[in-house]
């Protein structure tokens, strides 16, 4: 990667959700300059089905930053505009499009990805929800040079996080979206003084973190407590980690594993107090401490225990 260095680039940026606003508004207030912002289609929303802006759109159309939203770039149309913009580099976080070689070729200088994890250890769609519902004691975001395969590409800069027993996917998502801005722009730096030093992937290190639904996200309660309580962490706030009762599904938040020697069936709830909701698993048990009943709003155990009561309940594993 060679380039005129102390230079300001011109940087396309494409991402979509909440994750990757960060990183823009960090560029956005860089010496550097955004050309275009390319984010996913508009789509409705919320009860109404109205159409509403996603986060970076919102971002871009408030800085008077042209917004680009292709469904794919396989459109000679597609090309040309994005060849338009004469960008230096394209930075990607979260877009959800699949980039062709022809796009990852466009930008002089190739195009950067803001990975949430310390690759090569997850790679793919959900490497936040997978390193806390696998025990890993850190994870991390990776400024990684995008190559045709999935994650695969040189690494540029890491930045590492703790995971605690207390860090759910939402914390964890928050911590790395600040954290992808600040490794962004030190990567910036170090491209423009010319002092990158790219670190090639283990492939042999890699797992591969699969996109998922809610319908992976039911509870058996047959599993060592340890492992649903990741499940529940890992999954908050979506897809929400649930089980069932009456045929209705309720949702789980936040949860600890801990030993017990109180006897019950596995999937009962066999105490209840401001602490948590006591519930047996194949191994030891989990203590609840924010949920959702079905059409209500999510309630921590201290005031959902104000005027509801799961005692006794067995949930099916």
């Amino acid at each position: 990667m060679k380039i005129e260095t102390n230079k300001k680039l011109r940087i396309i940026y494409a991402g979509s959700p909440e994750f990757a606003v960060p990183a823009l508004e960090a560029l956005i207030a860089s010496e550097h300059e955004v050309v275009a912002v390319y984010t996913q289609p508009d789509r409705p929303a919320g009860r109404g089905r109205k159409i509403k802006f996603g986060p970076i759109k919102q971002v871009a159309v408030d800085a008077n930053i042209p917004v680009e939203q292709v469904e794919s770039f396989k459109s000679d149309e597609a090309l040309e505009t994005l060849r338009s913009y004469r960008a230096d580099l394209m930075i990607v976080a979260a877009y959800s499009l699949l980039l062709p070689q022809t796009v990852l070729d466009s930008p002089t200088l190739g195009c950067l990805n803001i990975h949430g994890s310390l690759l090569p250890r997850w790679r793919g769609a959900a490497p936040i929800h997978r390193a806390i519902q696998m025990g890993d004691k850190e994870t991390g975001v990776t400024i990684m040079q995008m190559a045709l395969g999935l994650d695969t590409g040189d690494m540029l800069h890491k930045i590492s996080c703790p995971i605690t027993e207390h860090d759910t996917g939402e914390t964890i998502h928050d911590q790395l979206a600040v954290d992808g801005a600040t490794a962004l722009l030190i990567t910036l730096d170090l491209l423009v003084t010319d002092k990158l030093a790219p670190e090639v992937q283990d492939d042999s290190l890699s797992c591969y973190a699969h996109k998922f639904d809610s319908k992976v996200a039911e509870i058996d309660w047959t599993k060592p407590a340890i492992e649903i309580d990741r499940m529940i962490r890992a999954y908050n706030p979506y897809p929400a980690a649930f089980t069932t009762k009456n045929g209705k599904n309720i949702k789980f938040f936040m949860s600890s594993a801990i030993e017990s020697s109180a006897e019950g069936r596995i999937g009962e709830v066999i105490a209840e107090s401001k602490q948590g909701i006591e519930i047996v698993t194949g191994e030891g048990s989990v203590l609840i401490t924010r949920l959702q009943l079905p059409n209500a709003k999510k309630l921590d155990v201290k005031d959902f225990i104000n005027g509801k009561s799961l005692l006794g309940v067995i949930f099916p594993s």
